[in-house]
C-alpha cells in the first residue's frame, strides 16, 4: 500500500490546530493564567531591608559595624550603606572621637558592643582617633549568609546649581564620580547612565534609584518621568527634613509618583516607576526623636534567595512593597485587578486606597504661582482625574476590578496606629504595592 502523502495528513493537522487554539482562548470561569501573586511560598520568602544608610564614612553619627548590628538586632534581613560619594572600600579612614558626629557617645556603645581585639586606635597630633572599619571588615563580622546581607553601596550626592540631586546605587563595583548636567533632568540622567554603564562593563547586578525628590524641592516630576534607565524613586523616605508630604505649593511624593505613572505610561511611553521606602538614617543615639532615624521605612522584597542578585532581580520585577510599619500578607495583579491581603497587627484596623489613572483624563497642567504671580519650580498641578482614589476600602482584604479604561492601579494602606517615630509627626503607618498596569497602560513592565 502507498505511503500517504503529505496533503492526507494536511486536513488531521489543521483540525488539531484550530481546536488547540480554541481551548487555550476558552479558559474556565475560574481560571486567571496571567494572575501574579507576590506571597511567601515555595522558595520565595519575603526579605526586610533598608536601601539608604549614612555612617561616619559620610554624614552619618555613628560606625558602620554599629549600624548593621541595630539593623540585625531589629529583624532586618539587609541592609545597604550609601554613604555620600565615598565607598567604605577606600582604604583606611581614621576618624577623630572628639570631633566626629557620634563624639564619645558612639565611641563608649562601640567599645562595649565590640570589646575585645576589634577596634584600631591611635593618637595622631593629640588627636584621639579610630579607623573606620571598611565594608568587607563589617560583612565578615556580622554578615550571615541566608539570614543578614550587607550590600555595598553610594549616594551619588550631586545638584543643579542650588538643587539636591541625589541619587542611590545599589550593590556598586566603583565609585561613581557626580556627573553634573544643564538641569536637574541631565543631572539625572547622567548619573543614571554611568550607574548603567559600570553595571554593562563589570556585569555586576546593580540599581538606581532617586532619593527625597522633596529635599529642598529639588526634583520635579516632570524632571524625573523623562529619566530613561531610572525606576525607582522614594515615596517614603524616614528623614524629617525631606517634605514627603509637600505643601500648599508642593505636591507630595505620593503626587509625583501618579504624575509620573500617568506620563510614562501614555505620553512617554516609558515603563512603570516603582516606589521605595527607605529610613536615610544618620542618627543613632537618641531613637525616638526629630532626628533621621532607623526604623521608619522600609521594603519587603519577594525573592528567591539572601543576595544581592536575587533581590536586585525581585526589585526590578517589581516584585516587593514599601511599608512605613505595616505587612501584607499577599499582593496579587492580574489582567482582571489587583488584591490585597494586610496581615494583622493588634488591634489596628486598614483603609485600602486603590488609587490609579483612567484613560481619557485631562492632560492639562499649569504652574504653581507664588503670591506674587511668579511661577515656582516645582510639579505642576494637574487635574483630579490623575491619580485619584478609584476604589477605598476598610478591613484587611480588599480587591479592585478593572473596569477597562485604567492606566494603572496601585494600593496605599493606610493603618488606624500611628507611626511610633514618625517623619512627619502624626503620620500614621502605611504600606504601599507597586502599580498594576491595567488595560489601557500602553507599557507593560
Amino acid at each position: 500500500m502507498p505511503r500517504p502523502g503529505r496533503r492526507s495528513w494536511l486536513p488531521l493537522i489543521v483540525t488539531l490546530a484550530c481546536l488547540a487554539l480554541l481551548l487555550t482562548q476558552r479558559p474556565g470561569p475560574d481560571s486567571n493564567a496571567s494572575a501574579h501573586t507576590l506571597a511567601a511560598q515555595g522558595k520565595k520568602t519575603w526579605y526586610r531591608g533598608n536601601l539608604h544608610t549614612h555612617s561616619l564614612w559620610s554624614d552619618g553619627d555613628d560606625y558602620p559595624e554599629m549600624i548593621a548590628a541595630w539593623y540585625r538586632d531589629h529583624g532586618y534581613d539587609f541592609l545597604a550603606f550609601t554613604d555620600h560619594n565615598v565607598l567604605q572600600t577606600s582604604g583606611d579612614k581614621w576618624s577623630g572621637v572628639a570631633k566626629n558626629k557620634g563624639g564619645m557617645e558612639a565611641y563608649q556603645k562601640l567599645k562595649a558592643r565590640f570589646p575585645e581585639n576589634w577596634i584600631d586606635e591611635r593618637t595622631q597630633d593629640g588627636l584621639f582617633e579610630v579607623r573606620l572599619k571598611m565594608f568587607s571588615e563589617v560583612a565578615a563580622k556580622l554578615a550571615e549568609p541566608g539570614k543578614f546581607l550587607l550590600i555595598q553601596g553610594e549616594e551619588i550626592t550631586d545638584k543643579f546649581g542650588n538643587l539636591p540631586v541625589h541619587m542611590n546605587g545599589t550593590n556598586v563595583a566603583e565609585l561613581i564620580t557626580p556627573r553634573g548636567g544643564t538641569s536637574v533632568y541631565e543631572v539625572m540622567q547622567n548619573n543614571t547612565d554611568a550607574l548603567v554603564a559600570q553595571r554593562e562593563r563589570t556585569r555586576q547586578p546593580m540599581l538606581i534609584h532617586l532619593n527625597h525628590p522633596n529635599f529642598h524641592y529639588g526634583v520635579t516630576a516632570e524632571d524625573l518621568m523623562r529619566v530613561r534607565g531610572e525606576n525607582f524613586f522614594e515615596v517614603y523616605n524616614g528623614h524629617p527634613g525631606v517634605n514627603n508630604p509637600g505643601d500648599k505649593q508642593h505636591a507630595s511624593t505620593d503626587r509625583i509618583w501618579d504624575v509620573i505613572l500617568t506620563q510614562r505610561l501614555t505620553t512617554l511611553g516609558l515603563p512603570v516607576m516603582y516606589g521605595l521606602a527607605t529610613d536615610d538614617g544618620h542618627s543613632y543615639h537618641k531613637i525616638p526623636s526629630r532626628a533621621s532615624e532607623p526604623g521608619r521605612g522600609w521594603v519587603m522584597v519577594l525573592a528567591s534567595e539572601l543576595t544581592p542578585a536575587s533581590l536586585i532581580d525581585a526589585l526590578e520585577r517589581g516584585e516587593f512593597y514599601s511599608s512605613s510599619g505595616v505587612v501584607l500578607d499577599k499582593v496579587t495583579s492580574s489582567d482582571k485587578g489587583l488584591e490585597i491581603v494586610v496581615q494583622p497587627q493588634d488591634d489596628a484596623t486598614y483603609t485600602i486606597e486603590f488609587v490609579g489613572t483612567r484613560k481619557g483624563f485631562d492632560p492639562r497642567s499649569k504652574p504653581v504661582l507664588d503670591k506674587d504671580g511668579k511661577e515656582i519650580a516645582t510639579t505642576r498641578r494637574y487635574s483630579d482625574d490623575i491619580g485619584a482614589v478609584l476604589q477605598t476600602s476598610s478591613g484587611r482584604e480588599a480587591k479592585y476590578t478593572f473596569r477597562g479604561d485604567e492606566i494603572y492601579v496601585r494600593a496605599r494602606v493606610t493603618s488606624s496606629r500611628k507611626h511610633p517615630n514618625p517623619s512627619t509627626i502624626g503620620e500614621p503607618e502605611r504600606a504601599w504595592s507597586q502599580p498594576a498596569v491595567g488595560p489601557a497602560g500602553r507599557v507593560r513592565s
